[in-house]
């Protein structure tokens, strides 16, 4: 008889993934049997990178540090959380907290996720280093000039770099 693989469920959308995300996953795989990138995201919204660029950004970070075989990296579009979480028989959602502003926003998520199916939701406190650190800050900062160095996979600076300050 083999056991329950634990699968965890890590969502966003990745637009794009910066290193706090994967401090977060790494942390992840390092208590479950497997993670899943969860890229969620809406066809009406267009992101600054495709949802395949978004999966592959992610994937190519993932094989770098040596998670290949513990993530995988999936994309889906209009729908709930939980239904995505059943779909994979995931256990658990594992989510990133830089600070109370993240756990404000997330709680209520959580608790609503709990309520429809019972799927727990586990914060992880990101590391100090990256607390300022997110998408929308990111590419901000890349689009005016700024150096994103460290904020993001080398990969991922170049292709903002190329998108947001062409022209």
């Amino acid at each position: 008889m083999s056991e329950r693989v634990r699968r965890a469920v890590c969502p966003g959308s990745y637009d794009p993934v910066t290193n706090g995300h994967l401090d977060v996953v790494v942390r992840a795989a390092a208590t479950h049997d497997e993670v899943v990138v969860a890229i969620l995201h809406n066809p009406a919204k267009q992101g600054t990178f495709s949802v395949p660029e978004r999966v592959a950004f992610v994937e190519h970070a993932v094989a770098a540090a040596g998670l290949a075989g513990t993530v995988r990296v999936e994309a889906f579009a209009d729908r709930l959380l939980v239904d995505v979480c059943r779909d994979l028989g995931a256990d658990v959602v594992v989510k990133g907290l830089r600070g109370g502003t993240d756990f404000a926003y997330e709680l209520p998520m959580a608790r609503m996720n709990r309520h429809l199916t019972g799927l727990e939701t586990v914060f992880l406190p990101g590391d100090p280093a990256l607390e300022h650190v997110s998408s929308s800050l990111v590419k901000e900062v890349c689009r005016y000039g700024g150096d994103v160095d460290g904020l993001v996979p080398d990969e991922v600076r170049d292709a903002l770099v190329a998108r947001l300050r062409a022209g």
